[in-house]
């Protein structure tokens, strides 16, 4: 068989296995290109680079275990950027965007010059983020609209965001475009009503050609300004212009948020920001202190890396106060003077082990969202772990079970269950207990 009847049967079974939005939206356009039988390698061919990371991730299992069926035997997959369909015209919408922004118009940005690709550190834990950020820079307004960021505070979703706006402002001076925090948007809201502008405020929103919404977390409880928005999205995303979205949490785990909303933020792409590993925070200490004269060690940045994990805020503030005592001082920056000056920052990292953190440490070890930790699913892929992840709630903080179900969306009881089956299942089970020990390093490591 050649790769375009490899193709055309494993297309036939995914269609039966997936849900359709799912095929549609991202395995229907994939071009078989060549099969090497000599490495059994499949090589597919996908829209960009940011694609093909994407599917990587999630939806290379499924295919190779249909690969596998067709094939009968193992079948590696490469997936390669750059095989777009070449029949799609741009809808009129993209013309009348241009034709609509007069040259005289200041556009309206609002972000900081430094937040830009080049400043933003890519590790393990923000990759599919950056990708998805600068795959909506090629050409916004199609393939991942809206783009929803999500992840704890401090980790880059902000930076990110801006560096879109920075980027397209440089590659189409034309565009308008904008950045907000939902806060901002709120009260411009407000605003508008006290002093009777609000047509004048639904033209400049519902006129930009890519807008930038940040901590969207914030329209929860909001009815007014929530609607508002909801109708400045519908019109923007029904013209081909580019929506941006961040929040501290996906769109289905902010409450009292209208399921209409919901729905329109998740008609596009979700992409989550995690806890930079100890390699990631390293190298953004490193990149920060290069616009710096004084200069802290390696021995001094790795100290910083390695007792700091929550967020890249914390980084730069542990960071700046080292360097300022240098300028103001003239001392050699030691080991030792480090963990004085920073002890106050160590003991609150040391706090703060939460079961917010434990839950994503397994998450990240079983290769899952959190998401799926905190979801009714039950499958055993995802049941242990989210076991795994109670017991080590119970035995690593303070919180009560009560607690600890709350943080899990479960009662007591469950948790009581889920732990003893974890304490059944270390007596026995070697594998178990391997994982449960590197876990335990690694949380008290970083707290």
């Amino acid at each position: 068989m050649d790769c375009q009847e490899i193709w055309a049967v494993a297309r036939d079974k995914l269609q039966t296995l997936l849900d359709r939005d799912g095929y549609e939206r991202y395995l229907a356009g994939i071009v078989p290109i060549k099969f090497d039988a000599v490495t059994n390698t499949l090589t597919l061919g996908v829209l960009n680079d940011f694609a093909a990371l994407w599917l990587e991730s999630n939806y290379q299992d499924i295919i190779s275990e249909v690969l596998h069926d067709i094939v009968g035997g193992k079948v590696m997959i490469a997936f390669e950027g750059g095989h777009g369909p070449t029949d799609v015209t741009p809808p009129k919408a993209e013309v009348v965007i241009a034709k609509a922004t007069p040259a005289k118009q200041k556009k309206s940005i609002g972000c900081r010059p430094d937040y830009t690709f080049d400043t933003f550190i890519v590790g393990n834990g923000n990759k599919v983020s950056y990708a998805a950020a600068k795959a909506v820079c090629e050409k916004p307004g199609h393939g991942y609209n809206p783009l929803f960021i999500y992840g704890g505070s401090g980790l880059g979703k902000t930076h990110l965001l801006q560096a879109i706006a920075n980027e397209v402002s440089v590659t189409n001076p034309s565009a308008r475009i904008e950045f907000r925090t939902s806060e901002e948007f709120v009260n411009s809201y407000i605003e508008a009503l006290q002093s009777k502008t609000v047509p004048a405020f639904r033209r400049h929103f519902r006129s930009l050609d890519i807008l930038l919404i940040d901590d969207v977390q914030f329209f929860e409880g909001k009815v007014g300004s929530s609607e508002e928005f909801f109708h400045t999205f519908n019109t923007l995303h029904n013209s081909h212009r580019q929506i941006v979205l961040a929040s501290d949490r996906t769109p289905k785990d902010i409450s009292g948020l209208e399921k209409r909303l919901v729905s329109r933020f998740d008609c596009g792409l979700s992409a989550e920001i995690l806890l930079p590993d100890l390699e990631t925070r390293l190298a953004i200490l490193k990149k920060k202190q290069e616009s710096q004269t004084v200069k802290l060690s390696d021995e001094v940045l790795y100290l910083i890396a390695s007792r700091i994990p929550s967020n890249i805020r914390s980084l730069e503030g542990a960071l700046t106060k080292l360097i300022m005592n240098i300028s103001l001082f003239g001392s050699e920056m030691t080991i030792e003077k480090a963990e004085e000056l920073l002890s106050d920052k160590f003991e609150n990292e040391t706090d703060k082990l939460s079961i917010d953190r434990i839950q994503r440490c397994v998450a990240n070890c079983y290769d899952l969202r959190i998401t799926d930790i905190l979801s009714k699913k039950r499958p055993q892929n995802i049941a242990r772990p989210r076991m795994i992840a109670m017991y080590l709630s119970r035995k690593l903080t303070e919180n009560s079970l009560p607690a600890i179900g709350e943080a899990f969306n479960r009662n007591h009881a469950t948790i009581i269950h889920g732990v003893a089956t974890i304490e059944r299942k270390l007596a026995n089970d070697e594998n178990l207990r391997t994982t449960m020990n590197a876990l335990t390093r690694q949380l008290r490591s970083q707290s």
